[in-house]
């Protein structure tokens, strides 16, 4: 069962910083947020321990990549029982392409985020891979122009 883990400020300041930077080192960490170097791993290790800190990751470029084009896609799906539910989100979650999928509420099932080079990757990808996905019925894509904000948590 998931629990809400309260933070104080110097929990919250911690998780600024590695937010911005996961690679820091506890003591350039324990400098920024104003701790001795124990206290401060000690929090970190906390935090890890509570699931607020759920991992660490490298953010890699698409550009560099080879996959400069974001899509999204709105996809609806042809029936709405647990079989194929299961079977799409599991071969959808095999992709590499896709970079996040959600499962909605609303007039579309799910909401695809994809990464793709140009219109060609494009058409590309639909017809090979998500066209041939168990219980496609419909879907609606927009290309990205810009990305105006991209962050990957919320510190309150």
């Amino acid at each position: 069962m998931e629990h809400h883990h309260e933070l104080d400020e110097i929990d919250r300041r911690i998780l600024r910083e590695l937010r911005l930077d996961g690679r820091l080192s506890n003591t350039r960490l324990a400098e920024k947020v104003g701790l001795s170097t124990t206290p401060c791993w000690n929090r970190v290790r906390a935090l890890e321990e509570h699931g607020v800190i759920e991992g660490y990751t490298a953010l890699l470029s698409q550009q560099s990549l080879g996959y400069p084009d974001t899509v999204i896609i709105e996809v609806t799906l042809d029936r709405h029982d647990d079989e194929i539910f299961e079977k799409f989100g599991q071969a959808l979650a095999e992709l590499p392409e896709v970079m996040e999928a959600y499962l909605l509420t609303g007039e579309y099932d799910y909401l695809i985020k994809v990464a793709v080079a140009g219109t060609a990757g494009y058409e590309e990808f639909l017809r090979r891979k998500l066209y041939k996905l168990p219980g496609l019925r419909h879907s609606r894509s927009t290309f990205v122009l810009r990305c105006l904000k991209r962050t990957y948590s919320v510190v309150p």
